[in-house]
């Protein structure tokens, strides 16, 4: 983050600290319950929101070097993601172009291409149709339209996006720059490039995917939930709150923030008094704190409504080539598995059931939470949009 930047938000939080207030939004706001429990609307997330939009698929420390991949379904569609020999990443449906098998499984390294395992045909890193086994029986085909079907990728900055469909005839391509509204500059500050990955998780809670994204855009329930976990550490109902286009900016705020009141501007260490998450719609939220990063990916369970699939992912400024080191990030992860997923998740699936109760049509988010109310109105302008 840049220093102004962070100057700028030292003065807003000790504003709020001053005052006893918070960030606040215009007006309080009322959420359909129907958000969390229509089938047609979840109908209508996957294709407008998992399938057509940017999505982010990690940091580029999860390719490392040629031959680097992982596949991934969590948005609905089977995708491939790999680092080709000139060290160029790129994206395509894991597909076999001959019947339609996946041409891989998993993640790997040191990979020199990829083979069905249905029929044997062969594909290189770069998606070219490299081999078919008993080619005459296939004479005249055309091997340049057989690859396999390329998506559109962006690498910059250390941050790998991902579209997982198709470009369509004449398209142009894609515009990160627009995409991140604003935030691409402040993405590129930290360094994302220079990070290495400790460690993912899998996580399938009993809750819609949307609910596993509310808990990271208000600070009002840190002190009632996390009272065992994070809670003593941060401002309970205290943020400072931002929105770029789609995407959302929220600053939590240590307690030990005050020890720099009395200190000179350029002695402030913003960075280590407090903890970024950026909510980048519709799916991702990075937690950047004082010493690591986490990326929270959210997905639909495919068939039902009120499940989903979180993932996880802790990436650390230095590899951990220690058993110091690797006990270290293991304790962080435990923490952030520990709040979130055991606290935040398991109230959760309690409020699923309660949506499907009949106990109210609507859910009341606060001025005090202007991070779930800026979510939802652009959830809504999204879904109409497609409409």
């Amino acid at each position: 983050m840049r220093r102004a930047t962070q100057a700028e938000l030292t003065e807003r939080i000790f504003g709020y600290l001053d005052a006893g207030t918070t960030a606040m939004a215009e007006a309080t706001y009322a959420n359909p319950v129907s958000v969390y429990t229509s089938a047609e609307q979840a109908a209508a997330e996957r294709e407008t929101l998992f399938r057509r939009r940017l999505q982010f698929f990690g940091l580029s420390a999860l390719w490392k070097e040629p031959g680097d991949y992982r596949t991934d379904d969590a948005s609905g569609v089977p995708v491939l993601v790999v680092r080709n020999r000139q060290g160029r990443l790129e994206a395509f449906l894991n597909v076999c172009r001959h019947r339609g098998a996946r041409v891989v499984d998993g993640d790997g390294s040191g990979c020199r291409g990829f083979t069905c395992p249905y029929h044997g045909w062969g594909y290189a890193l770069d998606g070219s149709l490299a081999r078919i086994p008993g080619e005459a029986g296939f004479d005249g085909l055309d091997r340049g339209r057989h690859g396999l079907r390329r998506l559109p990728l962006v690498e910059r900055d250390g941050l790998v996006w991902v579209r997982p469909a198709p470009y369509a005839d004449g398209e142009a391509p894609v515009d990160l720059d627009a995409h991140l509204a604003g935030l691409a500059d402040e993405l590129a500050s930290y360094g994302f490039g220079d990070y290495h990955h400790f460690a993912t998780r899998r996580l399938t809670p009993q809750i819609n995917w949307k609910i596993a994204v509310d808990g990271f855009l208000e600070a009002y329930h840190l002190a009632s939930l996390h009272g065992a976990t994070v809670g003593p550490i941060f401002v309970s109902d205290l943020c400072a709150s931002d929105a770029f286009g789609p995407h959302h900016r929220m600053i939590a705020v240590r307690r030990s923030f005050e020890q720099m009141r009395d200190q000179p501007a350029a002695a402030r260490e913003f960075l280590k008094h407090t903890i970024e998450l950026y909510t980048l719609f519709p799916n991702t939220v990075f937690v950047h704190q004082a010493d690591h990063v986490e990326a929270w990916r959210m997905f639909p369970d495919p068939e039902r409504v009120d499940r989903c699939v979180v993932e996880l992912a802790l990436y650390t400024p230095e590899p951990a080539t220690t058993d110091k080191a690797r006990a270290y990030w293991q304790k962080n992860l435990d923490l952030a598995l520990d709040a979130v997923d055991t606290e935040d998740f398991r109230l959760g699936e309690g409020m699923q059931v309660g949506f499907a109760s009949g106990a109210q049509d609507a859910v009341t988010f606060g001025r005090n939470e202007p991070g779930l109310i800026h979510f939802y109105r652009t959830l809504a302008a999204a879904l109409a949009d497609a409409r």
